[in-house]
């Protein structure tokens, strides 16, 4: 493909995106598992709650940071995550530039039919890959986001060609050469998928009483196993990862619902308010309601 070519599939997906994500933050489209992400303005580090997703920007970029990693998403480059994820994410964008990006929800059901299709050795090398990475933007990754654009214009279009074209943009992302953090979500009785079931215990039962022997026993491992390969896959261990979700969970209530501190952290598992508000200003640096009047000035609770 010629250079030209290139830059006006790039073009392409740019005005696509300006003209389907309307609104600051976070938005949806007509075809289930789709978002759109715009930003007109720098935003500088603030803690997000990611669903496992794969976004590519059209323009724009933005940096997360998982312990000390950092994920750089932007033209040349896209993320993926396997597992929910806490990050800390910073926005570069500008009136004359906003970030536009599209996110697509990962399905493990589409991810395990692929993975038999394509009769590949998906057998682990042994190691526990990370829920997050960053890999370089393909030709033919922009091309299938392109035509996922093109048919969100249209509910029909959406409805009969949406679903392929996000099979297929699984299909790209399997192949890349980081595809492994996705195909370890398909094999079961790996320890990434053992560590996954502990990690949607605590999304579904983050405001109950949850310990670490609980969530080990959930993952079939030993306490030390379990803590350090936890820690392998969200760069955080099992109880730090457990009260950031708390925290953000308060956080979207208040944003979202309305709720007061007090009602929110009761809402999340917190017996003491007070402890709440300490710890919830330690992790994002306001308290409760300076914090949820930002996010809101912001548009939402989550990006």
């Amino acid at each position: 493909m010629t250079q030209a070519s290139e830059s006006l599939r790039e073009r392409r997906l740019v005005e696509l995106l300006d003209s389907l994500a309307t609104g600051e933050g976070l938005s949806s489209s007509i075809l289930e598992g789709v978002q759109f992400m715009r930003s007109d303005k720098y935003s500088p580090p603030i803690p997000m709650l990611y669903d496992p997703c794969i976004v590519i920007v059209g323009q724009g970029r933005k940096t997360s940071y998982l312990g000390d990693q950092v994920y750089t998403y932007d033209p040349y480059n896209y993320l993926v995550l396997s597992v929910p994820l806490p990050l800390v994410c910073e926005t570069e964008a500008s009136p004359e530039e906003p970030l536009l990006a599209v996110s697509m929800r990962v399905d493990p059901a589409t991810l395990a039919e692929l993975l038999m299709e394509m009769d590949t050795d998906i057998a682990m090398n042994g190691t526990v890959p990370r829920g997050i990475y960053s890999a370089p933007l393909t030709g033919e990754l922009i091309d299938a986001t392109v035509r996922l654009l093109e048919c969100l214009r249209s509910p029909v279009d959406s409805r009969i060609l949406g679903p392929q074209t996000m099979r297929e943009i699984t299909y790209r992302v399997l192949c890349g050469e980081q595809g492994g953090a996705l195909r370890a979500v398909a094999i079961r009785h790996n320890r990434f998928s053992q560590i996954a079931r502990a990690i949607r215990l605590i999304h579904a039962s983050y405001q109950h009483e949850l310990n670490i022997e609980t969530l080990a026993g959930e993952a079939g491992m030993s306490v030390s196993t379990f803590h350090h390969n936890f820690k392998q896959v969200t760069s955080a261990s099992p109880l730090q990862y457990l009260k950031s979700i708390r925290l953000h969970k308060a956080r979207m209530l208040m944003v979202q619902d309305g709720l007061t501190a007090n009602a929110a952290s009761g809402r999340v598992g917190y017996e003491s308010a007070s402890q709440f508000s300490r710890e919830f200003k330690r992790f994002f640096g306001n308290t409760p309601a300076d914090e949820a009047a930002k996010m809101r000035n912001l548009g939402g609770g989550n990006s």
